[in-house]
Formats: structure tokens, C-alpha cells, sequence
């Protein structure tokens, strides 16, 4: 979906600063501030996840709120610079968009504008709040089971390929995902396989990675939980498929875009319950006091036309445990 397409379905959606002469118009109008670690059209479906949420919630973008962007377009060390902006505009509310590097930076920039995240990282182990039940200070969000399932993705993949040796784990190196390559590395030891390592963090390595895994020869590919990895997931679920090697991904919109099977929470749950959290702070909630929500739906997606393109053959016993089968 590009901009103009999101912004002609949304009718009154406000993708550019919000004007201070109408803010100056309309002073009881709250103002939520985006802060992004990559790109508008990136993120594009998650925000309408959001922007449904908010209407759940009462809050139409344009009617009784306002939303200001602010994009990093992937050049991390912007990030500070772009929440300081933000609080300097005094918006009403951050929610912050790709994890924890745009939630330090916003946490760094402001100790009494609410903000709110989502992650699949532990956010106490992380550093963001101080506990799921009563995160205090300004902070508070959502988390998934995407890090916590990384391991049954391992487990999903083997299940597939019960011959497989040697797995390979993409990871974007420029975010710190130690805790998540820990616990499938751990995985692999379990299950008797070798875990290749390798790292991309730009669109040139993951033409490296792959061409790695040429020579490498891994069985079968699993991937790291990250925001980059999810931006990527049609030219990843591309060179997949054009390596024949299979691979088992995180959210269900990399099995849509060709991808041979996923597992892990909806992307659209975990932004619907952020506009949630959004909107009870907009109502004079305090986030020290707003209980962490955990989105913890998990589904298996199985695509078998990619199935087909790689020769390969689901068991039925995984197959009947499918969430949704994509023909």
C-alpha cells in the first residue's frame, strides 16, 4: 500500500507535521506523536491496525485527534534528534514504531510525555519499565510472544524437514538480539542441529546472506524477530523460494507474500491494543499505571503453493494444526 492510497482510503488521515496555526485553532485537540525507526509506506498496515483501534476507542485521526510522523528511513542515530522534536512540539502521547531503539530514544528525550511501545522483546529484562503489572514512570506498551515462540518456530521447521542437520538464522546485526539467538541456539542443541548464524541489516546484505547460504547449504532458514526483517518479507520470501530453501518466518503477512510458513503473534493485534493503551492515556489515564498488554494470539500459517514450488510435502499432522492454509 503507498501513501496516497492509505491516505485516499483513511479520507482524513494527516501523514505530514500537523500545521501549529491548527493546533493553535483546535488547543483541546490531543496530538499523538509517531516516531518511526523506518518509513511511512513500511508501516503502512500496521498503522490502519492502529487507526482501528482508535476508532474502537472513539478517536478519529482529524475529528478529535491528531497523529504527527516522524520517520528515522532506517538511519537509526536520527532517532534522538526526531523525539526531541516531538517533545518540543508537546505532543500529547509518543508511540514509538520498531521496537526498543525508538523507545530508548524517546524514553532518553522525555520524562513526562506518555509513551507507549510495542515490542517482542522482554521490556523489563530491556530496561523500558520497571514491571509488566506496574511499568512506572512514562512508559508503558505492548509486548508479543514472538521472542518467547522463536524456539517452536526452530521446532516447526525440523517437524517439516525431520532430516535436516544444519539450520541457518538471519538476524539483523545492527539490533540486539541476543536474548532471542540465545534461546534458539539452545533450540538447536535440543533438537541435534547446527545453527548458522548470519547477519543482514541492510538490502545488500541480505544479498550476501543468501549468497552465503549458497555456499553454506543449510536445510532450512528461520528468521530473527526484528522490524527490518518485516519490511523485507516479500524480497525475503523471493529469495527464499529462488534459493529453494525452505523457511519458516514470523508473522502471518510473510506467508501472504510468499513465504512458506509462519508462526508467531498478528502484527495487527499487537498495534490495535497500542491504539487501546493510546487512547485510555488520552482519557487522563497514567501510563505508570497501565498494565502491559500481551498480544497472545499465535497462529501457524502454511502457504502450499510455495510448498509445491519447493517439492516439498506438509506431514498432516502439522498441517491439521494450522491456524490458515494459504492454496
Amino acid at each position: 500500500m503507498r501513501r496516497r492510497e492509505f491516505i485516499a482510503g483513511l479520507g482524513s488521515a494527516v501523514a505530514a507535521v500537523w500545521p501549529l496555526a491548527a493546533r493553535a485553532q483546535q488547543p483541546a485537540m490531543p496530538v499523538i506523536g509517531f516516531l518511526g525507526n523506518e518509513s511511512f509506506d513500511l508501516w503502512a498496515d500496521r498503522l490502519l491496525a492502529f487507526r482501528r483501534g482508535l476508532s474502537e476507542a472513539g478517536y478519529v485521526d482529524g475529528r478529535n485527534v491528531a497523529i504527527e510522523y516522524r520517520w528515522a528511513d532506517d538511519q537509526l542515530d536520527r532517532l534522538p534528534a526526531l523525539a526531541a522534536d516531538l517533545v518540543r512540539r508537546q505532543v500529547t502521547v509518543i508511540v514509538t514504531l520498531g521496537g526498543v531503539t525508538p523507545t530508548r530514544a524517546a524514553k532518553a528525550a522525555t520524562t513526562t510525555i506518555p509513551i507507549v511501545f510495542t515490542t517482542s522483546s522482554d521490556p523489563v529484562q530491556v530496561g523500558l519499565v520497571a514491571s509488566l503489572s506496574r511499568p512506572g514512570g512514562n512508559l508503558t506498551g505492548v509486548t508479543s510472544l514472538n521472542q518467547e515462540v522463536a524456539p517452536k518456530r526452530l521446532e516447526l521447521l525440523r517437524e517439516l524437514l525431520p532430516k535436516a542437520t544444519t539450520i541457518a538464522a538471519l538476524f539483523n546485526s545492527s539490533r540486539n538480539q541476543e536474548t532471542n539467538l540465545n534461546e534458539l541456539q539452545a533450540a538447536a542443541r535440543a533438537l541435534g542441529l547446527q545453527l548458522q548464524v548470519l547477519h543482514a541489516s541492510t538490502d545488500h546484505e541480505i544479498d550476501d546472506a543468501f549468497a552465503a547460504m549458497t555456499r553454506l547449504r543449510p536445510d532450512g532458514l528461520v528468521f530473527g524477530t526484528d522490524s527490518f526483517l518485516i519490511s523485507r518479507r516479500e524480497r525475503l520470501a523471493d529469495l527464499a523460494l529462488r534459493h529453494a530453501v525452505p523457511a519458516i518466518y514470523i508473522y502471518r503477512e510473510f506467508a501472504v507474500a510468499g513465504g512458506l510458513m509462519s508462526y508467531g503473534g498478528g502484527l495487527a493485534e499487537a498495534y490495535r491494543l497500542a491504539a487501546l493503551s493510546t487512547a485510555r492515556i488520552l482519557k487522563g489515564e497514567n501510563p505508570a499505571d497501565l498494565p502491559l498488554q500481551q498480544a497472545t494470539k499465535v497462529e501457524l500459517v502454511i502457504n502450499m503453493k510455495t510448498a509445491k514450488a519447493l517439492g516439498l510435502t506438509f506431514p498432516l499432522t502439522l498441517l491439521g494444526r494450522a491456524d490458515e492454509v494459504i492454496e
